[in-house]
């Protein structure tokens, strides 16, 4: 019987438990394929950046993981201060060192077009129009940072100037002076602060004015558009004069000596960072301070660690001999340009480009912009709110994640920023950098084009600076400038202004078609 049934099945009873072995196997995969916690995600995108650091720390490390978590990316960002940026930067081009995002500021730009043209930098032009929000970058912005007609760069924006004084206010309260409005009363404030023991603490141990190894963005460009010197270039009929062979520039030396000669200025200005400039402020060694106001939102918050009682007031209005003006830039504050050395092919480009894009979007760009809602700020009426409590945070952990930021003024997909609760020192900030709106000096050269300047920019430049560090100094006097202000002439400064000259009688002419 039992032999019979062993015949009588013998093909199933070997082929049945095979089967269902290789259907349970089969249902076994198709579950691990399908299933939620086995799928892999997607290898996230390494993009290596170089960003200077404005504030004294990166943006808070959560904020990071955030931002690289909408993304898809792992982002190694090469934070450094901003005061040696510019050399670093160069180093890194010189080098060959170059990470695949380089941001060069603004005031850098002709000292890499050089590098540009020599094609260290992919050409990102042709790519933008297959972005959804690269394709709304502003044109006339691109056209500004264009060379030779093409793109290299996604911009990051400025207000066309945010310069302006800060002053101690509890110092100016002590010594019962009023806030200057000219050039003058500044001058008198300084010296007070240098003389009459603003602090109280009976010592002669402070100074007016404390500045930093920059022309520019330092104390001496602001003053000098106080005193009505033309930016960087002026204007008469078709002919252009540089700003340093103007009477008021030579003004606004003669006063910056001045200040030197009775010490009402850190002696050692010409060799001191920005990081030393901004110890004396907080420290209470100095009185004035000359820079870009929203920076003395973090100064004021610091100082007062230092000393609760201190205070500072904001001037952006000092008048001069023609009244009120300031210097203007271009409303672009620098670009993200890509290595071709480090960015290797086409496609890498484009993964790239691809992040950039995403970070345009709304959420990305708020988070980069004003933080985390209920952390960093309130959502409102469709308005971001900063309550005074969430201020601090936001400063200290948000506000050093701009310098990743593209488009970070004009994208419409940012959330606009109420006033409702904000800090009452933040709204005096924004009210006077948009006044500065009103009394800009432009450069005339603005969009003209010099390949003499441009591949001699360092030399040619540095010929100026350390002969007004030189007067200022007193190494040097109106003679020797002018010496020295022919040598510019003659390592190439005629040229340059031929150039641009030509250049801008060739712009006129074809507006006049």
């Amino acid at each position: 019987m039992k032999r019979q049934d062993n015949r009588s099945f013998p093909i199933f009873s070997r082929i049945l438990p095979a089967a269902i072995l290789a259907l349970l196997l089969a249902f076994c995969a198709s579950c691990s394929e399908n299933s939620p916690e086995q799928t892999k995600a997607p290898v996230p995108v390494q993009i290596s950046i170089m960003v200077p650091l404005h504030q004294t720390k990166p943006p808070a490390d959560s904020l990071m993981r955030r931002l690289e978590e909408l993304t898809g990316t792992r982002l190694d960002v090469q934070w450094i201060p901003e005061e040696i940026y510019t050399d670093k930067m160069l180093n890194a081009i010189e080098t060959g060192t170059l990470r695949q995002v380089t941001f060069v500021n603004q005031a850098d730009y002709g000292l890499v077009k050089n590098a540009i043209r020599s094609d260290m930098f992919w050409n990102i032009g042709p790519y933008l129009d297959s972005y959804p929000n690269l394709r709304k970058l502003s044109k006339s912005t691109l056209d500004e940072t264009a060379v030779d007609g093409n793109y290299y760069g996604i911009y990051n924006e400025r207000p066309a100037s945010r310069q302006g004084v800060f002053i101690r206010k509890d110092w100016l309260e002590r010594l019962g002076l009023a806030v200057p409005g000219t050039i003058d009363e500044l001058y008198r404030v300084m010296k007070a602060f240098t003389y009459d023991d603003p602090d109280g603490d009976g010592k002669q141990d402070t100074y007016g004015l404390t500045d930093r190894n920059d022309l520019v963005y330092g104390a001496f460009k602001t003053l000098s558009s106080y005193f009505g010197t033309p930016n960087n270039w002026l204007l008469s009929g078709d002919r252009l004069i540089p700003e340093f062979a103007t009477g008021e520039y030579m003004d606004t030396m003669n006063f910056m000596k001045k200040l030197y000669d009775e010490s009402l200025i850190n002696r050692d200005f010409p060799v001191t960072s920005k990081q030393v400039q901004r110890y004396s402020m907080i420290t209470g060694k100095a009185g004035v301070y000359i820079g870009s106001m929203p920076d003395a939102v973090r100064m004021r918050e610091e100082m007062k660690k230092v000393n609760p009682a201190a205070d500072l007031v904001l001037v952006n209005r000092i008048k001069g001999p023609k009244g009120y003006g300031v210097w203007s830039i271009p409303e672009y504050s620098g670009l993200f340009l890509f290595s071709r050395k480090s960015v290797k092919t086409e496609e890498e480009l484009k993964t790239i480009l691809g992040f950039f894009n995403r970070t345009l979007d709304p959420d990305v760009s708020n988070l980069m912009k004003y933080g985390v809602e209920g952390r960093h700020y309130i959502l409102k009426d469709g308005k971001a709110v900063v309550p005074p409590d969430m201020f601090r945070l936001m400063n200290e952990e948000v506000l050093p994640m701009l310098s990743l930021m593209a488009q970070n003024l004009s994208n419409p997909n940012l959330l606009p920023l109420s006033t409702e609760q904000q800090d009452p020192f933040m709204q005096t900030v924004n009210r006077l950098v948009a006044d500065n709106g009103n009394i800009l000096i432009r450069d005339p050269a603005e969009k003209l084009f010099s390949p003499t300047y441009d591949a001699r920019w360092t030399e040619l430049n540095s010929i100026i600076s350390n002969a007004t560090y030189n007067y200022i100094l007193g190494k040097i006097d109106a003679a020797g400038f002018r010496q020295e202000l022919e040598i510019w002439k003659q390592k190439g400064g005629s040229q340059v202004i031929r150039e641009l000259e030509e250049a801008y009688r060739t712009r006129t002419a074809a507006s006049a078609k």
